[in-house]
């Protein structure tokens, strides 16, 4: 009977349900004395809270990184990123691989739900092109940030830092080891670009860099690259601008570095909302505009088919879009000369709202369970959560134990859950064939 009903499970549900195995997997590991540098067994809810930030790529913590878990439980944490982050089909893709054992069409359109493609077709040469890709670019991440590292913690220290920061950054998880994120490494160039190109890389999609990779010039880039590509370049410039003006003034922040500093905070303040985590300023310190302006970042998010969360930048791009298009008074909504189906429009529609009612019900309960607590902290908290961020004011550490089953429980369904109801309206097809006869409702 089990074997029939793990027959009958979805790919959707088999593909949520591992990333809950994952999570409980990883909060038990960490639970153990071994874990924790005192010695003792690190409470449950922290454990889990813990596994579920690292699995879905997130960063926010209740309890400091650096300061709290041993060399084992911080191998822990980037492993569960690494899974989290490439997600675990292709890991079981990779064992299936190495042991010669045949990928079957079940697993195939299991992972064609993980990647987010189009077809079956190419899947387990994309899964391994997936593979040696991230293992490549962490591998060259790693690398630059040895040359920063290493003088600071010594070799040994400064290699495992560098791997950490490196895998953290490409999954855009945003878990880090110094115990102030970037923040002491403000001006530092290399650091900075090379965290920044690791998180705009995992953010923009394996498929995307697969089209890039094998593009030769005789064959044109796809609609989804195009606007992929088109979004993140906006996103990264608007951001940039609109930073280094809020926070030029502002001397908790940026006002008394170099203008190189100043630069590459308002730059990497622009690029790490989206799905990111780590921050080179404090982020409690920014101004109101600021701390705004990275809840929208936040809430976009990354690009389908990667390491990053959000709604997605080809949802707003589509949003925008389709409002620019009503108010030129067209019935389609247009992008780089091409139409975009109603069907695609109406999911984005309903991917954007479902997000903003989880945000709003979420940040309902939480101004009821944390006392104290503003507003203003509170959405940016659960935006964070939902986004898959991890940029925190400082709540987080601060919650009381139903906030953190609740933010816990957001990071999951920000990682799968919008992701789920996504694949799940794109596979099923309608079968009523009745058309209703059309009714007039004033809108506006």
């Amino acid at each position: 009977m089990e074997k029939k009903s793990s027959k009958n499970l979805s790919p959707v549900q088999i593909l949520a349900l591992g990333f809950g195995i994952v999570i409980l997997i990883g909060a038990l590991l960490l639970m153990l004395p071994i874990a924790s540098k005192d010695g003792t067994v690190t409470p449950f809810i922290d454990a889990f809270f813990t596994s579920t930030s690292a699995v879905c790529v997130t960063g926010l913590v209740t309890l400091n990184t650096a300061e709290h878990w041993t060399y084992f439980g911080t191998t822990v944490i980037i492993f569960l990123i690494q899974i989290g982050g490439l997600g675990f089909m292709s890991f079981a893709t990779l064992f299936a691989l190495i042991l010669g054992k045949r990928i079957t069409l079940k697993e195939r359109l299991i992972m064609q739900e993980a990647m987010n493609t189009f077809s079956l077709q190419g899947l387990v040469k994309l899964a391994k092109y997936i593979l040696i890709f991230t293992f490549a670019i962490e591998g060259a991440g790693a690398l630059f940030l040895s040359t920063q590292f290493i003088p600071d913690y010594g070799i040994g220290k400064g290699i495992y830092f560098s791997i950490f920061h490196s895998i953290s950054a490409f999954c855009n998880a945003g878990f880090d080891l110094t115990g102030n994120s970037l923040v002491p490494y403000a001006e530092n160039s290399v650091v900075i670009l090379t965290i920044s190109a690791l998180l705009i890389i995992g953010g923009l999609g394996f498929a995307v860099w697969a089209e890039i990779y094998n593009y030769n010039g005789t064959k044109k880039i796809s609609l989804h690259s195009k606007l992929v590509i088109g979004m993140t370049i906006l996103l990264i410039l608007v951001g940039w601008i609109f930073m280094f003006l809020f926070e030029m003034n502002n001397p908790k922040t940026i006002e008394n570095m170099s203008m190189k500093g100043k630069l590459l905070s308002a730059f990497f303040a622009s690029v790490t909302p989206r799905t990111a985590g780590f921050n080179s300023i404090v982020t409690s310190d920014m101004t109101l505009a600021g701390i705004f302006l990275t809840i929208v970042l936040m809430f976009i998010g990354g690009s389908p088919g990667g390491t990053a969360g959000g709604i997605k930048t080809t949802t707003a791009g589509i949003l925008f879009m389709t409002i620019i298009s009503v108010m030129k008074n067209k019935e389609d909504t247009e992008i780089f000369d091409r139409t975009i189906s109603k069907g695609l429009v109406y999911k984005a529609f309903a991917i954007s709202t479902i997000a903003i009612a989880l945000i709003i019900i979420e940040t309902m309960i939480l101004s009821f369970t944390e006392l104290g607590a503003s507003l203003e902290y509170i959405i940016y908290e659960v935006t964070s959560a939902f986004g898959t961020v991890g940029l925190s004011l400082g709540l987080t550490p601060n919650l009381s134990l139903v906030g953190k089953v609740f933010i816990a429980l957001t990071m999951y369904i920000g990682r799968v859950g919008v992701l789920t109801l996504l694949l799940a309206l794109s596979n099923k097809k309608n079968g009523n064939t009745i058309k209703y006869p059309e009714g007039k409702i004033l809108v506006g």
